[in-house]
């Protein structure tokens, strides 16, 4: 293995720690919005349902700008689709507290700040970070840029929470705004691209070519149905945890610090699952991850409802909470190389965010029509058994063996 020179290796982690940066602060803010959802239907009267449905249209719209935004970041560069990005997350914010119906809710919350939030995320963060440093760094770097948006989570929640009873969810919202834009000075340090961009393959044909060969590979499918239940998971309880503290008769603040502990516990599991990548085939790392959450939703449903089990819950929750983004990225870049990953990426994520919205939203209808989300807590567990189980038949190469493009 050559060694990489201190310059270039300088280079590689700041790269890194930017994109992980800009992560804290996309994923802090779009992680965090489950906490506006009681204030909003108090103040407003627009109601859970129609408050979760906007939220669900994000989830979706998150997932869509993915593919699209990695295209953009592999042919301009990541700099401007970052700032774009940025620009559109803070917007969405600042107007939120002007709507007045569900369907303005929809407008801010559902397309401008998940559209934001998409473009700054994982699919042009990774993506960057992957063209610009070795193969035997990039795993590692997928989980310190994941764990930067698990900070972010950490951050946030605790935060929000504070401004939202200090000057109420408007105020709230609009110091979100102006925190988002922090971030802009960050993707400017990722304007420039790198000066070499491999293919894919050696006779590349556009990044539409490499959509139509991903999508006739039956492992690439597995990896979306996987992932699709990771969404559905993540945002049910986003958007639902603060609801089902409350059902259990526990203060908002239990809802918010459990949300910051998952980030916190994400950390780690995200600097694990790097470390992981790097020395097991991703297939099984997924396997443990979606196995673990079954057992882990067992387990809550059967505990006490009390502070004590929802810290404990979210604590065991969060290790594998967005861990599960670099075996999956992973996956993508063995199986089709990195020239168009933030595309190809992009697409997996696009399924991530298909089962975020059925999360989201049937998660609300759920508490409305029948008192209680047990039904939700059901189907996330069936879920999670099978996306640990559809993981397996992936024909991802052993270590070592894979002819992967540098």
């Amino acid at each position: 293995m050559t060694a990489i020179p201190p310059q270039d290796a300088r280079a590689y982690w700041l790269v890194t720690l930017v994109a992980a940066a800009i992560l804290m602060i996309s994923m802090g803010a779009r992680q965090s919005l489950g906490l506006f959802v009681a204030p909003l239907d108090a103040t407003t009267g627009m109601g859970i349902v129609a408050i979760s449905f906007a939220m669900a249209i994000g989830q979706f719209v998150w997932g869509a700008v993915q593919p699209v935004a990695g295209a953009m970041a592999d042919r301009y560069g990541s700099g401007r689709v970052l700032a774009v990005g940025i620009m559109l997350m803070a917007l969405g914010s600042a107007l939120t507290p002007l709507v007045s119906g569900p369907w303005g809710l929809v407008i801010t919350i559902g397309v401008l700040s998940a559209a934001g939030s998409g473009a700054g995320s994982f699919s042009v963060l990774i993506g960057a970070a992957a063209q610009r440093l070795p193969l035997e760094k990039r795993g590692m770097a997928s989980g310190i840029i994941n764990a930067g948006g698990s900070f972010g989570q950490f951050l946030f929640a605790p935060i929000l929470q504070k401004l939202i009873l200090v000057f109420g969810w408007m105020g709230a919202m609009w110091s979100l705004a102006v925190i988002t834009l922090a971030a802009l000075p960050l993707a400017r340090m990722l304007r420039r691209r790198p000066e070499t961009t491999p293919p894919a393959h050696p006779d590349d044909r556009g990044a539409w070519a490499a959509v139509v060969q991903a999508m006739q590979n039956p492992s690439y499918l597995l990896l979306h149905a996987g992932f699709f239940t990771c969404g559905f998971h993540i945002a049910f309880l986003v958007t639902h945890l603060p609801g089902e503290v409350a059902l259990c008769g526990l203060p908002p603040q239990v809802a918010s610090w459990s949300l910051a502990i998952i980030g916190l516990a994400n950390i780690a599991g995200s600097l694990f699952a790097g470390w992981c990548v790097q020395r097991y085939r991703s297939k099984y790392v997924l396997f443990w991850m979606y196995g673990s959450r079954a057992l882990l939703v067992v387990a809550y449903l059967l505990a006490p409802k009390n502070a004590l089990t929802f810290y404990l819950f979210a604590m065991a929750l969060g290790f594998t909470w967005l861990a599960t983004v670099p075996p999956t990225a992973s996956i993508v870049g063995k199986l089709f190389g990195i020239r168009y990953l933030a595309t190809l990426f992009g697409l997996t994520l696009l399924s991530h965010q298909i089962g975020g919205f059925f999360g989201a939203w049937l998660g609300g209808l759920a508490i409305t029509r029948m008192g209680s989300y047990d039904w939700m807590w059901y189907a996330d567990i069936a879920l999670a058994a099978a996306a640990a189980v559809v993981n397996l038949p992936i024909r991802e190469a052993r270590l070592g063996l894979q002819a992967q493009p540098a």
